[in-house]
């Protein structure tokens, strides 16, 4: 069960970037988790300081973790843990385009699910098709997860996708820029800390992001509208990751401690926080009263932006053909996957 943030002195601990010690013991081993997202962040409010208690529990307080915040440019944090800078960290696909090609799978229009059925498909899939690539050479990958569907937020309203056409809208990278090629927007590429001030000051007219953000970024301050199609218009994929010289350093049963607390455990965790966090955001959205319109499967909207995004599952297929994966069949198998678990969670 996701544990949630309970007093104000453990968000105080969050936001000072303190240690998670659940053991009296003095810790062998610190491993720095380090993070760009603030502590309001699903990922930092609670994936990592759960993990923490695990990975705690599970070395009986010989590895401990500790949490560093604003290390710099998300799309650094590949870098800063193959460094050895720091041990762990988080990062989005789409900031590296071109290294990551494999996981944009689950980003498809389509996938038709929420963030945690999503997470445990891309995991699966990820070691049965895409582990072999070796495209996270130089990290040991903890876990794979997705953040919930991603939506239009604007300063203006937005009656049908011809209204976006030429307006400046932040885009995180990978599928996003596809879509948002289609549309015949003016691109704006910026990590999501970033959208609250642009969208403020007018440098932007909106954004492609998770509902979630509109609470856990406070954008519901500056989005006047939010557009909301069944499934989002993507998925917005992540790797946690660690390096594997620290795990080198560990006893043998510590490192596997470590490992056997993360994949599709880890996995699933960050999945179900991130699809809470959209369940708050919208919540937030409406509270501070942002006009939410929510298109169903039949309308117009939906209708429009199906036959905008047509063909572009072969689009990532072919490029990925120089992966040596049968990617038609992982992407099939990656829906079913994700499709399943959803239904048996409704039940």
């Amino acid at each position: 069960m996701i544990k949630t943030i309970k007093s104000a002195s453990t968000a105080a601990i969050l936001a000072a970037g303190l240690s998670f010690s659940y053991s009296a013991a003095a810790a062998d081993h610190t491993l720095i988790v380090g993070t760009w997202l603030p502590p309001t962040a699903a990922q930092n409010a609670v994936v990592w300081p759960t993990w923490a208690k695990w990975v705690e529990e599970a070395t009986e307080g010989r590895v401990e973790v500790k949490i560093e915040y604003d290390m710099g440019h998300p799309k650094t944090y590949f870098q800063l843990v193959e460094d050895g800078v720091i041990d762990a960290g988080f990062s989005y696909h789409g900031y590296v385009p071109g290294r990551f090609k494999l996981p944009i799978a689950a980003e498809q229009p389509g996938m038709g699910v929420n963030a945690e059925a999503a997470s445990v498909a891309l995991w699966r899939v990820h070691e049965k098709h895409f582990a072999k690539a070796n495209e996270y050479a130089g990290l040991e990958l903890l876990g794979l997860f997705t953040h919930g569907p991603g939506q239009i937020m604007t300063t203006f309203p937005v009656n049908n996708l011809e209204d976006l056409k030429g307006k400046k809208i932040r885009i995180g990278g990978g599928v996003q820029a596809a879509i948002g090629e289609r549309m015949g927007i003016t691109p704006v590429a910026a990590p999501a800390t970033k959208v609250y001030e642009m969208m403020q000051q007018g440098v932007i007219d909106g954004a492609f992001l998770p509902v979630g953000e509109q609470k856990s970024l406070r954008l519901a301050e500056v989005t006047k509208d939010l557009n909301m199609i069944p499934g989002g218009m993507y998925l917005g994929t992540f790797s946690m990751f660690i390096n594997p010289d620290f795990l080198e350093d560990l006893d043998p049963k510590d490192r596997e401690a470590i490992m056997s607390v993360s994949g599709e455990k880890l996995s699933a965790l960050a999945g179900k926080a991130w699809e809470q966090g959209d369940i708050d955001g919208l919540a937030f959205a409406r509270e501070k009263g942002v006009n939410v319109v929510e298109h169903d499967a039949s309308s117009a909207f939906v209708q429009q932006f199906n036959q905008l995004t047509e063909g572009m599952d072969q689009a990532w297929i072919d490029s990925v053909s120089d992966r040596d994966v049968d990617a038609a069949a992982a992407l099939k198998e990656m829906r079913a996957i994700a499709r399943e678990y959803e239904a048996q969670k409704q039940e």
